[in-house]
C-alpha cells in the first residue's frame, strides 16, 4: 500500500474551521431558542428544551473544539508528475488520485473568511467532479497552483 501523503494545509485551517463551526453552531442555538419560546406558547414539556440545549452545548463542544483538530491532521496531499493524490475525512478517511491527464483547469479560491486569515484553497477540475484542497497560505496555494498547472499541460502534449 501506498504511503499516506506527506503535506499538510495551514494550522490556520484550524481557525477558519472553528470560525465557520461556531456561526452554525449559533444558527443552530437561535433555532432552539425559537423552539424554547414555541414551546412555552403551547405548553411543551420543559425537559424538551433541556435536552435540545444539552444536546447543542456536547455538538458544540464537538464541532468547535476537537473536529476541526481531527480533520486537520487527516487532510494531507501530493503532487507527482503524472497524478494529485488528496487524502482527507475524519471517520471515513478518503483517497483520491487525479490523474494530471484528466485535469482540465485548477483555480484558487478564497472567500472573505480565507482571505482574512491569508489562505486560499485550490480547486482541480476535472470532466466529471472537482477536488479541492483547502485551507493553503496563499502564496503555497498559487504554487501548488501553477505546478498543477504546469505538469497537466506536460502530461498533455507527451500523450
Amino acid at each position: 500500500m501506498r504511503k499516506e501523503p506527506s503535506n499538510s494545509l495551514s494550522i490556520k485551517a484550524l481557525t477558519v474551521w472553528r470560525i465557520t463551526a461556531a456561526m452554525n453552531m449559533a444558527i443552530f442555538f437561535a433555532i432552539i431558542v425559537a423552539f424554547i419560546i414555541v414551546s412555552f406558547i403551547f405548553t411543551l414539556p420543559f425537559w424538551i428544551s433541556v435536552v435540545l440545549l444539552f444536546l447543542w452545548l456536547v455538538l458544540a463542544i464537538f464541532f468547535i473544539g476537537f473536529y476541526p483538530r481531527i480533520q486537520w491532521r487527516r487532510w494531507k496531499y501530493d503532487v507527482f508528475e503524472s497524478e494529485v493524490e488528496i487524502q482527507h475525512g475524519v471517520f471515513f478517511v478518503k483517497r483520491t488520485l487525479v490523474p494530471m491527464v484528466r485535469v482540465q483547469h485548477v483555480d484558487t479560491v478564497h472567500g472573505p473568511l480565507l482571505r482574512r486569515f491569508k489562505l486560499a484553497s485550490v480547486t482541480i477540475s476535472t470532466a466529471a467532479t472537482i477536488h479541492e484542497i483547502p485551507a493553503l497560505e496563499e502564496e503555497e496555494a498559487d504554487l501548488l497552483r501553477d505546478q498543477i498547472s504546469k505538469l497537466a499541460r506536460v502530461v498533455e502534449h507527451d500523450e
